[in-house]
């Protein structure tokens, strides 16, 4: 494995790959990232997913029979996605074992389309575990408001969760509280709470894109609001799960709710290109990379401990300085979840049209 990934790991960061595909799976690419790169999870999106179908006709067999069996464009995207996802969930299979359950996770995300409905979102967060049928499986459910009881309905049921597309620090005690909710829940309908995970991904490279948008160039603030706020998140982490109520489930074999930093591919190229790795490491978290942000890591990315718990005040002062010069973190906070949550309907609408265009050529 290589030593520079090998050392994240070390310092007790699960490193995800944020991409799957047919190809990844079937040529053994995947099984390669986990020997040589220590993978040990992996996330997807629809725009990974209509990327791989886009990409060679390694599809094209089960959308002729799928096509042949009369499916809509819907029941094919559904298919198609759990298919592949199901075949990564018995790759990482190993890896669930061996962390009993800790990693070895892939991520699958309900039809954005939800986002905003929470009995939707929980029928379809239900309709997606039954499918996949793997424990290894996790539901992404995005951190919206309505998204927040879905959350804990899910949970409640039994059903390990991804919470995603979360930049709000208000939202992220929410999330967790959520999910402590869930827990509880659980308990009561006599789930075992061993076997129900969590991680919360917050977003990190958007907030220094918006932020620094607003900021003249040069200014001492430009690149520092996206890990300021992760940092400032994996506070409220700490004391969340310090409480009693996180505490007396943890004694009846629950699990923390696992900080997942997402988005950590840098947009700015003026950016160190292992920015949002390098400055986010600290134990038991979740790095989900692009395999890009993954191999500069490991040509040349850095670990010299704990970056996130010394530097609580300094991530303060970072955002008490946006504030400062004007830049409301409430309302950069909420322009994120809405165009988060574009991008996803968007990004929905294009695997549709992808499989369309499959379907009519099968």
């Amino acid at each position: 494995m290589n030593s520079r990934l090998q050392a994240l790991a070390d310092a007790g960061v699960s490193i995800w790959l944020d991409d799957l595909s047919r190809e990844r799976l079937e040529s053994g690419n995947l099984q390669q990232l986990i020997d040589e790169s220590g993978v040990v999870g992996v996330t997807t999106n629809p725009t990974i997913f209509a990327s791989a179908l886009s990409d060679g006709d390694r599809y094209s067999s089960q959308v002729a029979e799928l096509k042949a069996s009369g499916a809509d464009i819907d029941t094919t995207v559904f298919e198609l996605t759990c298919t592949d996802v199901q075949n990564a969930c018995d790759v990482l299979r190993p890896v669930f074992d061996a962390t009993d359950g800790v990693d070895g996770r892939v991520s699958i995300e309900v039809d954005p389309g939800v986002a905003r409905d929470s009995d939707a979102t929980v029928k379809m967060a239900q309709k997606l575990w039954d499918r996949v049928d793997r424990p290894n499986l996790l539901i992404k459910i995005p951190a919206t408001e309505q998204g927040l009881p879905a959350i804990a309905a899910t949970i409640a049921a039994g059903i390990s969760v991804n919470v995603t597309l979360i930049f709000s620090l208000d939202r992220y005690r929410k999330v967790m509280d959520a999910y402590l909710y869930g827990l509880e829940q659980a308990e009561a309908n006599s789930h075992d709470l061993s076997t129900i995970h969590s991680v919360a991904s917050f977003f990190i490279s958007r907030v220094d894109a918006d932020v620094d948008g607003l900021l003249p160039e040069g200014h001492e603030l430009r690149g520092k609001a996206a890990v300021a706020n992760a940092r400032l998140a994996f506070q409220a982490y700490e004391e969340i799960f310090a409480e009693d109520r996180a505490a007396s489930l943890l004694a009846k074999g629950a699990n923390r709710q696992r900080p997942l930093w997402a988005s950590t591919g840098v947009k700015d190229p003026s950016y160190s290109d292992t920015m949002y790795v390098t400055d986010l490491v600290v134990g038991n978290t979740v790095n989900t990379m692009p395999e890009k942000t993954m191999q500069a890591f490991a040509d040349h990315g850095e670990v010299t401990g704990d970056q996130v718990t010394p530097h609580y005040a300094d991530a303060q002062a970072v955002i008490d300085g946006l504030a400062a010069e004007g830049i409301s973190y409430d309302e950069v906070v909420e322009r994120l979840e809405n165009e988060g949550l574009d991008k996803f309907d968007a990004s929905w609408a294009e695997l549709l049209e992808t499989v369309k265009a499959e379907i009519e050529k099968a």
